[in-house]
């Protein structure tokens, strides 16, 4: 007999604390995501005000070197990386008429390890100094722990050490979600939600998991053999000692540049989700758009060192990268195309949402045109470690993939948080950071072709960098003040009462077809899928709602678990532990997360039962 709540239903932080609902772990990666892109965000502005103009003396030398690698370690690892696993919680089971992810409780812990390694990482700046060796880490830079290096605590303590425990607890994290999402988007489909029947976000969270899992070991070994030499005295990356500094570039690339299409593509769904919606059209090559998003995820593993084209790998490995790089770019036009002939003769609405979709697409070209570019070995001696270098993959990352992200906010929000954000308010917070990005990074451009190096914290006047820097500069703060209108956007919605409709876009997908925000069992009878664009395909034939694949019944429900937490805990004490040399301190860390997995394992949780009587009716009243 089922019970309907065997288990005590915690409330306010302790219901956060335990949640295992993906819902609600969707909107703690966004909030933690959230926090991270904003200190992200000022360690940019802070280094935009360190070369607003020539000689000058505000962050020098190794604090300047602490913010550039704090800034991309953050921005990558700590803001992108959350807010794509926000969107994957909060809409990828919705979109697959899922009432959760397979594994609820991995996916808690799966947060819990990556927030952990990001609060890790970033109390360097209390300890002595953040890491200063770049954001990728280069060896020797990373690997040296003499105190001629960096600012070094007693133990020969360094922020390096930092970089590297809290890299590798955060991708632990990763790792188990990327994991977990091939899993529910295998097993957990819909009827009838056949894979050729799927949203392309869906397509595009489940080839991002898949590129997570062969790509993020590749980062672990890195970062375990950099611990060995750092924290044990190894010597895998000391070629004096007979390691090899390039190994470590070969598998610091060999997942960087895969973990730049997990990045983009999460963005290239959203848009295509967004575009299509908002055309009230199909989208245009569906197929076509599904096997360039599998090639791409494919061939992203092939294109590893065009980062290292400098080298001195040679003639032929150069040559065979460059013609792997420039092929990347074939299923990339697909893409383009394929959205520019779904707005075409669309009845376009320019929603907040589509506006950012709509100017995510020419943005996104600039950064891939600068991409083939660089992708020409034989130019890319000139380009390389040039400001060329940081306008294009800033042209990527947040010309496509951030503006993708905030076009995902606008559109899946009233899902998310059952309101609506204001779009007077959305879209200055549009052309704010729109205007600001290209300003900041379009001089960028020239400023490498003349010759400006990348990391540098000053330059010399008299050499034509004065004007682009200074612009540069400014559209940082634009950006800034933009992302600012976005926060006020956020707590003046926060102020409103819940009234988003369940679809409020005229939306084509499953996820429009229950309640705003969802409930916690998400769909009260599993739909059945009759077609691609599942709910239009049920509106263009007169129906109200979804056609259930089952009758209603007792739903069953994962019960919330403090335990992902305590593992996360025991592994973040065990890190600062390993770091001071400290080894009961890192014992005790470990012996926490054991007790933790030990309890998980003989502890048999049956979870617990929502009956037909307690479930909502379709107004989002209790029955």
């Amino acid at each position: 007999m089922a019970h309907s709540h065997p288990v005590k239903k915690h409330t306010g932080l302790m219901d956060w604390l335990t949640t295992v609902d993906h819902k609600k772990i969707g909107i703690l990666y966004l909030l933690a995501g959230g926090l991270f892109f904003l200190v992200g965000g000022l360690e940019a502005i802070l280094i935009r005000i360190q070369l607003a103009y020539p000689d000058q003396h505000i962050f020098v030398g190794d604090s300047f070197n602490q913010l550039t690698t704090m800034h991309g370690t953050t921005m990558i690892f700590f803001a992108a990386m959350p807010i794509i696993f926000a969107f994957m919680n909060a809409i990828v089971p919705l979109q697959i008429g899922a009432r959760d992810v397979a594994f609820p409780f991995v996916n808690s812990l799966g947060f819990w390890l990556f927030f952990a390694g990001g609060v890790l990482m970033n109390t360097s700046w209390f300890l002595g100094g953040a890491p200063d060796a770049g954001w990728t880490g280069y060896a020797p830079l990373s690997s040296i722990t003499d105190s001629g290096w960096g600012q070094t605590l007693e133990g020969n303590i360094q922020g390096t050490d930092f970089y590297v425990l809290g890299l590798q607890i955060a991708g632990i994290g990763t790792l188990i979600g990327g994991i977990n999402f091939l899993v529910t988007i295998i097993n957990m489909r819909a009827p009838g939600l056949t894979y050729m029947r799927m949203p392309m976000f869906t397509w595009s969270a489940f080839i991002t998991s898949a590129l997570i899992v062969l790509a993020f070991p590749a980062i672990t070994v890195a970062l375990v053999e950099l611990m060995f030499d750092r924290v044990f005295g190894g010597a895998f990356f000391d070629a004096a000692r007979g390691g090899n500094n390039v190994l470590w570039e070969h598998l610091f690339w060999i997942f960087g540049h895969p973990e730049v299409y997990i990045l983009i593509l999460p963005a290239f769904g959203i848009i295509s989700e967004i575009v299509s919606t908002f055309s009230k059209k199909r989208l245009f090559g569906y197929s076509s758009m599904v096997f360039a998003t599998v090639l791409i995820g494919f061939l992203g593993f092939m294109v590893w060192v065009h980062h290292m084209f400098t080298t001195g790998l040679g003639p032929v490995a150069n040559s065979i990268f460059s013609i792997a790089t420039m092929a990347i770019a074939v299923p990339t036009g697909v893409k383009i195309f394929n959205w520019l002939f779904t707005l075409w003769g669309g009845q376009i609405r320019f929603t907040t949402a589509n506006i950012f979709a709509t100017a995510f697409i020419p943005t996104f070209v600039m950064g891939g045109t600068t991409g083939v570019m660089l992708a020409i070995p034989a130019a890319d001696f000139q380009y390389h470690d040039t400001y060329f270098v940081v306008a294009h993959f800033h042209y990527v990352i947040v010309g496509g993939l951030i503006l993708g992200l905030f076009a995902g906010l606008y559109y899946w929000w009233p899902k998310m948080f059952g309101r609506t954000l204001s779009e007077g308010l959305g879209k200055l917070h549009f052309w704010l950071f729109f205007i600001g990005f290209h300003l900041t990074f379009f001089p960028q451009h020239f400023l490498g072709l003349m010759g400006m190096p990348r990391r540098v914290f000053t330059y010399q006047p008299g050499y034509d960098l004065e004007v682009g820097n200074l612009v540069s500069t400014v559209g940082a703060f634009f950006m800034g003040i933009g992302t600012l209108v976005f926060l006020i956007n956020i707590i003046a919605t926060a102020r409103k009462p819940v009234t988003a409709l369940s679809d409020p876009w005229d939306g084509r997908t499953l996820e429009w077809s229950i309640p705003s925000p969802a409930p916690e069992y998400n769909f009260k009878q599993t739909p059945l899928v009759r077609g691609y664009d599942a709910l239009w395909k049920e509106k263009m034939a007169g129906n109200k709602q979804m056609t259930p694949a089952e009758p209603v019944g007792s739903i069953h429900m994962p019960s919330a678990s403090i335990l992902p937490l305590m593992m996360s805990v025991g592994l973040f004490i065990a890190g600062f532990g390993f770091m001071y040399k400290n080894y009961y301190v890192a014992g005790a860390g470990i012996i926490v997360t054991f007790i933790a997995m030990f309890l998980r394992s003989v502890y048999d949780d049956h979870g617990w039962h929502i009956e037909p009587e307690e479930l909502e009716d379709d107004k989002g009243v209790k029955a």
